[in-house]
């Protein structure tokens, strides 16, 4: 073969992203000590201090009003439990929110403790932001136990824990389960990328519907395909694929476009923001598995989550990645961060609130906590019990300082070629161009 995105918890550019059974849990010990931790003060003459020893934190996340609306009332709790620190709120949607928080950390003053994404990790340590949380664990005001299936390693880079998980995400295939049952196509484990195309074309043949929305800009699919052929779209401090690879992956899209095998993407376009696949426009689409909600509300039919295709038959290439908090390295309340951290983290109550809004609840206490009662997800949290079960996650690819631009530049350039506004081999010198500058800054 030759075949939008993150966090979200993988992904960068926005929140809109673009099977078997068995449990993932792995309690990894005892149960959680720091929850009890005691109340503290901090000193009076701190920045954010008072005389009575009330310490105030700031909290800056992005998303919708209803992610702000679950945190706000797990702060409420907070608080209740540690009346000895406040915590102001802020937020914005993602665009926003970073761009705020680039002028925040270059004028030295960011959130004590953020909402943040593999991709920034080393962008932002490089530029000594970032909090080293491993002496708030060594601390004992910060736990590392009770994470599923080692998503906690999420937020470790270069020997430094730069942040603690609140959600894991996989890469998923959400299908349109009415078209793909009336064509006959059952996906299962292990498919392969010939046996997924094949299956486009016989979408496009018997349902008179494109098959698949777009695949060809989301980065952290390619990263996929990449992982199964031995490379990855990243290595620690460049891109670990070359033009001829992206040339055949660009290459084939352009032409699967072109048959109707892929949704026009002029048509993609003009539905923003909904989604082709929600439209009828597509009957398939890549993207977060916590995303799929979203198809359920926007569309009229049913919708599914199916295994990505494979090169080999076995090896998807799919890691968990996560949304994450982090603090400042510049915060003057260290413990007092941790002990926030912790607490959205583990208590079940948080976890009840939050449901799966920034994905797969990271801890088996929060995870256990949350029931979902709906179908959309319940699927959700099947499909990653369904990956861990098949052995096919690894550990998630490394992500240079640059990777948020880089990801953008992806999307941009290869959209304006599945447009025809640029060749293949102009589009792909172009991202390597833009690439290379942006992981160099």
């Amino acid at each position: 073969m030759a075949a939008d995105a993150t966090s979200r918890g993988g992904p960068t550019v926005g929140d809109n992203g673009s099977v078997e059974r068995r449990t993932v849990l792995k309690a990894a010990g005892a149960s959680l000590a720091t929850l009890g931790l005691a109340t503290t003060t901090a000193c009076g003459g701190d920045s954010g201090g008072s005389g009575d020893g009330t310490v105030e934190i700031r909290f800056a996340w992005w998303g919708a009003e209803e992610r702000a609306k679950r945190i706000n009332q797990t702060i409420a709790l907070f608080e209740k439990k540690y009346p000895k620190i406040k915590v102001k709120t802020d937020f914005q949607d993602y665009v926003a929110f970073w761009e705020k928080f680039q002028t925040q950390a270059a004028g030295g003053n960011p959130p004590d403790v953020f909402q943040n994404a593999v991709a920034f990790l080393r962008k932002y340590d490089k530029r000594s932001v970032l909090l080293d949380l491993k002496s708030q664990v060594d601390a004992g005001n910060l736990s590392l136990k009770n994470f599923r299936a080692g998503v906690e390693k999420v937020g470790e880079v270069d020997g430094k824990l730069l942040g603690i998980p609140v959600g894991s995400n996989t890469m998923s295939l959400v299908i349109d389960e009415k078209v793909f049952e009336k064509a006959g196509i059952k996906p299962e484990q292990g498919w392969t990328w010939d046996e997924y195309f094949d299956a486009l074309e016989k979408i496009r043949d018997k349902q008179k519907v494109s098959g698949d929305t777009g695949y060809f800009g989301i980065m952290y699919l390619y990263d996929l395909y990449l992982r199964q052929n031995g490379k990855a779209f990243f290595t620690e401090d460049g891109l670990g694929f070359e033009e001829a690879d992206l040339t055949e992956w660009w290459t084939d899209a352009y032409n699967r476009v072109k048959a109707g095998i892929l949704t026009d993407p002029k048509k993609i376009e003009q539905l923003k923001p909904k989604s082709a696949l929600a439209s009828g426009d597509g009957a398939s689409e890549f993207t977060w598995d916590n995303f799929t909600v979203r198809y359920t509300t926007e569309g009229d039919s049913t919708y599914g989550l199916a295994p990505i295709p494979t090169t080999d038959g076995k090896e998807t290439g799919q890691y968990l990645s996560s949304l994450m908090l982090s603090g400042s390295a510049r915060t003057k309340h260290p413990k007092e961060v941790a002990q926030f951290i912790n607490f959205m983290v583990h208590d079940p109550e948080v976890g009840k609130i939050m449901g799966y809004d920034r994905g797969i609840l990271a801890s088996t206490e929060q995870f256990e906590a949350y029931k979902p009662t709906d179908a959309p997800n319940k699927a959700i949290a099947q499909y990653e019990e369904d990956v861990a079960a098949a052995g096919v996650l690894g550990t998630i690819t490394p992500h240079p300082a640059g990777a948020d631009t880089v990801e953008a530049a992806f999307l941009r350039i290869a959209g304006d070629m599945s447009q025809g506004k640029t060749k293949v081999s102009d589009a792909v010198k172009q991202f390597f161009s833009e690439a290379e500058s942006a992981l160099a800054a």
